[in-house]
């Protein structure tokens, strides 16, 4: 199976290193110094780490015949794709990774259908299911444990207790102000 652990950001220095946004909770075990890692689009990698380095809270990354700028911001937007075995779980009980969420229906606690996950979005504050609604339309869901009260992997189905408005069309919510008479 793979996972995608991060995504190449802008090249950083004329040496050849990158700024990398991390998508995984082990950058330490996937994005070391020597990883190989198959990338999206295909045709750019695969790429092997040759050094990493914080700089400034973000991290730095050069790969092995990438020496200059130009050659590392011809990277820049690329996916790097980790193997992982199937059966290897996150070490908490409330971590996922996002294969695990993909395809998941999502309810509300009341058992109305919402939509099924389609991407994770992640956030430097918080990550954020892209949920497809029934009609084609995406709704934004804050992945945080207020919101997301359950994720049922078995079930294959996460339930939300979303605050108003996070769900509700645009046109409900009008109504439902004009019928309160409130128009604030």
């Amino acid at each position: 199976m793979q996972l995608v652990v991060a995504r190449i950001g802008r090249a950083h220095g004329i040496k050849g290193e990158v700024t990398v946004e991390v998508r995984t909770d082990e950058p330490e075990l996937r994005l070391g110094p020597g990883a190989v890692l198959t990338t999206d689009p295909a045709s750019v990698g695969p790429l092997t780490i040759e050094t990493g380095r914080v700089h400034s809270g973000r991290l730095l990354l050069r790969f092995a015949g990438v020496s200059d700028r130009t050659a590392a911001e011809a990277l820049r937007n690329t996916l790097l794709i980790a193997d992982v075995d199937p059966d290897e779980l996150p070490e908490e009980e409330d971590e996922y990774y996002d294969h695990q969420l993909i395809d998941l229906d999502v309810v509300t606690k009341d058992g109305e259908e919402v939509g099924r996950i389609t991407e994770i979005s992640h956030l430097p504050t918080q990550d954020l299911f892209i949920v497809e609604r029934p009609d084609g339309s995406e709704v934004y869901v804050p992945f945080v444990s207020e919101i997301v009260t359950e994720v049922d992997l078995e079930e294959q189905r996460a339930v939300i207790d979303p605050p108003p408005g996070l769900i509700d069309d645009r046109a409900e919510i009008a109504s439902s102000r004009d019928a309160s008479g409130d128009d604030a």
